[in-house]
């Protein structure tokens, strides 16, 4: 899937909605003194394979992050807890497990409770209702987000509308909890990065962000070997960067110096350190040929060359 690389940029429909400012005004990369100052965490996804097949737990997920690959930050997945969302005994055991690992929980990424931008309003406000009780699970778990998505259907102008309303339905939904709700781009319009910062900008909520991922700017996917099913994910992440409360660093291949062969990380990391973020960058494997667990360690070992050369 090298054909991703360096595609679309915004539209005269985009310039003239005022979606593409952000990149038109962006400082260049090179702009600000480095001071490269994240943090790596783990998201749950990586070792979603060995989850599904039972050769890890969800509770072992804490100890296992902290013991083998060395990370103490991790980021949940609702795919793996769909039925202990709201068994406070069990969110306490696993809480409990954490701390014992010495590990702090960040976020939980939530997938399957509707689409907060689907044509309906009722529906949307369906959806974001589904999504209390992963707000009620993060609170507890001392979580400080959730991950949801930004899905709709029908023209971009009116995908864009819904998915704002969707999007403030949340904003009000997550104030009593004080925590954030972060939108991914995740395939569709979501993977358009002028489009979804537009939408934060109509949105304009406080607990209203976006988690950029380096590796999702497919728009379709029934077409992922065409050029133009793809944004550009380095102005993509660029223009998400300014609403960013969480970063997922997508990996999928390495070559023999240990570099990812579809994402430069060091243009993509100035990137991120650019827009002043000094948060947690969330290892995510996707990749085959090696085991979950090498693929963890060898994005690991690479955000942390990354983070050195950008000191």
């Amino acid at each position: 899937m090298d054909k991703e690389r360096d595609r679309i940029g915004p539209s005269r429909r985009e310039v003239l909605l005022g979606i593409g400012a952000a990149c038109v005004a962006s400082p260049a990369l090179g702009a600000v003194a480095w001071k490269a100052s994240f943090s790596i965490s783990l998201a749950q996804w990586s070792l979603h394979k060995m989850l599904f097949a039972g050769e890890l737990s969800n509770l072992e997920f804490p100890a296992y992050a902290k013991e083998s690959c060395g990370v103490d930050a991790i980021e949940f997945v609702n795919a793996f807890f769909k039925d202990e969302a709201r068994d406070e005994s069990y969110l306490g055991e696993r809480k409990r497990r954490a701390a014992d690992a010495g590990g702090r929980s960040l976020l939980i990424m939530c997938d399957g409770e509707g689409n907060l931008g689907d044509p309906d309003h009722a529906k949307r406000a369906e959806a974001a209702q589904n999504h209390v009780k992963w707000l009620e699970a993060a609170k507890l778990l001392g979580c400080h987000a959730i991950r949801v998505n930004a899905a709709s259907e029908r023209s971009f102008e009116e995908q864009l509308m819904r998915a704002a309303d969707g999007r403030r339905l949340w904003g009000e939904l997550a104030e009593p909890f004080g925590l954030s709700v972060l939108v991914e781009n995740h395939g569709g319009l979501s993977s358009h990065g002028a489009w979804l910062a537009g939408v934060m900008r109509m949105v304009d909520h406080e607990l209203v962000g976006t988690l950029p991922d380096f590796g999702n700017f497919c728009m379709d996917w029934s077409r992922q070997d065409e050029a133009d099913a793809w944004y550009d994910r380095y102005l993509g992440v660029k223009e998400l960067m300014p609403f960013a409360k969480a970063v997922s660093a997508k990996s999928y291949e390495f070559d023999a110096d240990g570099n990812e062969v579809r994402t430069d990380y060091l243009r993509m990391m100035k990137i991120v350190v650019d827009a002043g973020y000094a948060g947690y960058v969330g290892i995510e494997w996707e990749g085959g040929g090696i085991s979950e667990l090498d693929g963890v360690l060898k994005t690991k070992r690479l955000l942390e060359r990354v983070r050195d050369e950008l000191r």
